[in-house]
């Protein structure tokens, strides 16, 4: 089981320098961008359509990512105060829910994705990008990494509550001993 965890937390780490990659071409696109358009007057659409299409994926696979560093919003003022085991109960009722949510957006996702590849979907503006759909894979893509990480938070918080596992932080390990 902690193998399986390692497997998938080692997928969305990729993911997410993959995430900050597309950060970095995105800042450079934008500098670009602003460079023709005021020294040049030039403003191709497909360029500023590719800055909009670039948040997709940033967001989409920072979902997993956030969540594997816990960087998620949580109250933790709260939590923070609970024992290790209420702690670890709250993380399987929140990575279960964080499950089922990205399960079935990446089922009715891939449809959505599906049709806009059979309609070979582009840009209905003049000078726009084609292939919408790549942009729209994203959408399960992101959503798929986030139940993989879901289940790796699942699978986690199981162990903890049946012992497998010391709790994450430092103070509830002194808490437990």
């Amino acid at each position: 089981m902690k193998s399986a965890i390692n497997c998938i937390e080692w997928l969305v780490e990729q993911m997410g320098g993959l995430a900050r990659l597309i950060v970095l071409a995105l800042v450079l696109l934008v500098a670009t961008d602003v460079i023709l358009r005021y020294l040049f007057s030039i403003g191709p659409v497909a360029l500023q359509e590719l800055e909009w299409h670039l948040i997709s994926p940033i967001a989409l696979i920072g979902l997993s990512y956030t969540m594997k560093h816990r960087a998620d919003v949580r109250v933790d003022f709260l939590y923070e105060r609970f024992n290790w085991r209420l702690r670890a109960f709250i993380d399987l009722i929140a990575a279960l829910l964080t499950l089922s949510v990205a399960v079935v957006i990446t089922y009715l996702s891939i449809a959505y994705v599906q049709q806009s590849y059979m309609l070979n979907e582009g840009s209905p503006d003049p000078g726009g990008l084609p292939m919408r759909y790549l942009l729209k894979a994203f959408i399960p893509l992101g959503f798929g990494l986030l139940a993989l990480q879901g289940l790796a938070e699942t699978i986690r918080s199981l162990l903890v509550l049946c012992g497998k596992l010391p709790p994450e932080s430092p103070a509830v390990v002194e808490e437990a001993a």
